[in-house]
């Protein structure tokens, strides 16, 4: 996503005003599921504001644009962030809603504060109700001072993540442009890499980095087998977010060498314009195809 990422916009518990508004997105795009080999997914995030009036419609209104798979965010963690009218639905009825959409749901955001103490039990019960296969944090709970920090935060994941593969599911984590800052030394992201259990924690790699200079082809061949998901975006050399396909990223490199990072799900997330959304979607549709 741009600028505002999960845990700043959580910790500032404002709206966001990046959200898309679907009441006038073009529908042009109908679905094609025969057509497309590689199942498309989005990140329900950038249209909470949307998801905050109508979460059916919303879901099918997307659906209709060619995609097969969403990942929700948990309603819990991000009542102040456009989820709160779902807070109080049970987890089997917003499957019931996302099935009803024509879509599948295996994976969620869990803010890791979700995921400790008291919360890890409604957290996991949610998880059951909704049948997810993954669960994926947006970030690490951690000041993030010093490396030290990042390792500390990456070794309680770890452990979190044992809890999680009891309960028969898979933990994420979730990068931001945060992470592929140098601190002490080191770039934190591989710090973080070298802390965690990779097989405990898979990684969702967010392609938003490469207006930092960082491919996720690179990331996906240094570290194999490690990834379990993407969110994908696009942007030009002036860190500007432009349609997929239109930026600085080469994209049949991406997905050849997804397969080496044992990416399993590929989540569009742009948080900018409507259009931009659209047309990023007909054109991984024809790659994808």
């Amino acid at each position: 996503m741009k600028k505002i990422n999960r845990r700043s916009f959580i910790a500032q518990s404002t709206m966001g005003m990046g959200a898309l508004a679907l009441s006038q997105w073009p529908l042009a795009a109908e679905a094609d599921d025969a057509k497309n080999k590689q199942p498309l997914g989005f990140q329900t995030y950038p249209f909470r504001e949307a998801i905050s009036k109508d979460f059916s419609g919303t879901l099918k209104k997307v659906a209709a644009m060619g995609y097969q798979v969403v990942e929700m965010c948990y309603p819990s963690g991000y009542a102040k962030a456009g989820f709160g009218n779902l807070v109080n639905v049970k987890a089997s009825e917003i499957l019931r809603i996302i099935k009803d959409a024509g879509l599948s749901c295996p994976s969620c955001h869990f803010p890791m504060q979700d995921l400790t103490g008291d919360k890890f039990a409604k957290s996991m019960e949610f998880a059951h109700q909704l049948k997810l296969k993954q669960i994926v944090c947006p970030g690490l709970d951690t000041p993030g001072k010093s490396i030290a920090d990042y390792k500390e935060a990456s070794s309680r994941l770890n452990k979190i993540a044992e809890r999680i593969k009891k309960e028969g599911m898979t933990t994420g984590l979730h990068n931001h442009t945060g992470e592929f800052a140098t601190l002490d030394g080191e770039l934190i992201y591989d710090a973080i890499m070298e802390e965690l259990d990779g097989n405990l924690v898979k990684m969702q790699f967010q392609t938003e980095v490469i207006f930092l200079g960082y491919k996720a082809s690179d990331y996906f061949k240094k570290y194999p087998g490690r990834f379990i998901s993407a969110h994908l975006s696009d942007w030009n050399a002036d860190k500007q977010s432009v349609p997929i396909g239109k930026g600085l990223i080469d994209w049949k490199e991406f997905f050849e060498t997804a397969k080496i990072g044992g990416v399993k799900h590929f989540f569009v997330e742009i948080e900018v314009k409507q259009e931009h959304f659209k047309e990023s979607t007909e054109y991984l549709r024809g790659l994808l195809g």
